[in-house]
């Protein structure tokens, strides 16, 4: 006779500190050679907005201990949900009460994905983007000397709460910007002498130093960044003037091309941070092969290089 799933029964309590997040446990036994019907028993409590017909399983490679199937529907893997079925009497061996703690304690921690749930020999979990590694891969030194250093949540909001107070009283003008202005999306026609823009989708309106010291944080590249190619004072005052008697349609003062000069600057941070973010979140979601978490770093870490150095920079009297 079939058991009912009834969350908490059938499932103890783990000895020691109690948890911190607290996961429903199911009385539920989800036979290893047959995992999908006990599968979806699982999912139809976790997920019960899925339609049963609608959701779509994928078995992993077998492990040495455990076998590990996900659960999905459409092709969205967004929400998808790991179901871990222990091996046999490999609790003689692995302290499953241990490792449940051992879960929640990472996750709480941002170390670990999400435990949705525990049953009778396994458990539930989060499904986590990205490439399990082969030998092939663990030696890669882009990869054993990654450091993972994202400054914290606190750290991160005291930024950006400097950079709005700190930038806002700059007095740039706000104007229709690219915002997204690296190499590549710039076309050069020799024939006709003519440089033009492509891909708009993160164009509209921002600050004008904004764009400028954005575009001149891409001199630096995307794949390989290398930020000795940041363009340096002479060229960027160069590069400003030629900007501004455009705008202007007139001869510019130095006065013009310094105080642009110093909100670029300025406002390059802001660049350095907004790419960091978006990196962190590429990272989680995008299915597109790139190091998006070393990205992330290299801009954080640049964005706190540069910050004494742009400090110092004064408007000219």
């Amino acid at each position: 006779m079939e058991e009912k799933a009834v969350a908490s029964v059938g499932c103890r309590e783990p000895p020691g500190p109690p948890r911190t997040v607290s996961v429903p446990c199911f009385n539920i036994s989800v036979d290893q050679d047959d995992i999908l019907p006990g599968s979806l028993r699982l999912i139809h409590e976790l997920r019960p907005h899925w339609k049963p017909e609608q959701v779509r399983t994928k078995r992993f490679t077998d492990g040495m201990t455990n076998k590990l199937v996900a659960c999905y529907v459409k092709e969205d893997m967004r929400d998808c949900v790991l179901v871990r079925v222990y091996g046999e009497r490999t609790e003689l061996l692995v302290d499953r009460e241990n490792e449940v703690r051992n879960f929640q304690l990472l996750q709480e921690h941002g170390c670990a994905p999400k435990l949705y749930c525990t049953f009778q020999n396994g458990l539930c979990y989060e499904y986590m983007p990205g490439m399990a590694l082969g030998p092939e891969h663990i030696g890669q030194p882009r990869l054993f000397s990654l450091s993972a250093d994202v400054p914290k949540v606190e750290v991160l909001e005291q930024e950006l709460a400097w950079l709005n107070e700190h930038l806002s009283q700059l007095d740039s003008p706000v104007v229709f910007c690219h915002n997204d202005l690296l190499c590549k999306n710039i076309i050069y026609d020799s024939t006709k002498g003519h440089v033009r823009f492509i891909d708009y989708e993160y164009a509209g309106y921002n600050y004008q130093a904004y764009d400028i010291g954005n575009h001149f944080n891409e001199f630096a590249g995307v794949n390989e960044v290398d930020y000795c190619r940041y363009p340096a004072p002479e060229t960027q005052l160069q590069w400003l003037h030629y900007y501004l008697q455009a705008q202007k349609g007139m001869a510019v003062t130095p006065r013009e091309v310094e105080k642009l000069y110093v909100q670029v600057n300025k406002f390059a941070l802001a660049s350095h941070f907004f790419w960091a973010l978006w990196a962190l979140i590429q990272n989680q979601y995008s299915t597109i092969d790139f190091d998006f978490l070393r990205y992330a770093v290299i801009r954080f870490n640049q964005y706190f290089k540069v910050k004494p150095q742009v400090l110092a920079l004064e408007m000219p009297k």
